[in-house]
């Protein structure tokens, strides 16, 4: 009598290199890192970048305007745009979560580096920048879709965003006048070459 697996045949077949599944995978491996090589490209070239990302909000805004709908959509993504800001405008590391502050609140205490609480690799402009674009452009798709157009009285949306960003930069603003930490690169210390320190002044050879 023989015997052999026939279920493990099939689940052989499922994972062969011809099978539709890892096609689908290399597929979509291979259109992600042509992607993402485009996007590395782009990366010297800031004004550029700049000048896209100008363009796609134009031309949201310019759509928004002509069909005089989609509002709910364009407040979703002012929350979204607010939530970026607070990633820009805040500390990787909370200082209020952590034992001790992870930011130097005296001109005595060591020097750190201010580090964005971004998901991205990218430095933080780049990286708000990208998704800025990113979230406009499906914005944009949505505004072609007509079950994303609530009827909905702009004024009050327009209002609660006003006073959400209010709310959440008072709270922003406090929390670093609280930690003495300002998240862009004036204020922060400088180091000059042609001062010497104490420990080179010390071992100056004396006449």
């Amino acid at each position: 009598m023989e015997t052999g697996p026939t279920g493990g045949a099939l689940g052989g077949d499922d994972l062969s290199p011809s099978s539709p599944a890892a096609v689908i995978s290399r597929w979509t491996f291979e259109v992600s890192r042509r992607y993402q090589h485009l996007l590395d490209k782009t990366v010297p070239h800031v004004l550029n970048r700049w000048i896209g990302c100008l363009a796609v909000v134009l031309i949201y805004a310019v759509r928004v305007y002509f069909v005089q709908g989609f509002y709910i959509v364009t407040y979703g993504l002012g929350i979204y745009l607010l939530n970026l800001l607070m990633g820009f405008l805040s500390p990787q590391v909370d200082p209020e979560m952590e034992d001790g502050p992870s930011l130097p609140v005296s001109g005595s205490d060591e020097f750190r580096p201010f580090v964005r609480r971004l998901p991205n690799s990218n430095s933080g402009s780049l990286s708000s920048l990208y998704s800025i674009t990113k979230a406009f452009c499906i914005a944009f798709v949505m505004t072609f879709f007509s079950v994303f157009d609530v009827p909905v009285f702009w004024p009050i949306l327009l209002f609660y965003w006003i006073m959400l960003f209010i709310l959440t930069m008072r709270k922003q603003i406090l929390h670093m006048i609280k930690y003495k930490y300002v998240p862009f690169s004036f204020g922060k210390q400088r180091y000059d070459s042609k001062k010497a320190s104490p420990t080179e002044n010390t071992n100056l050879p004396r006449d």
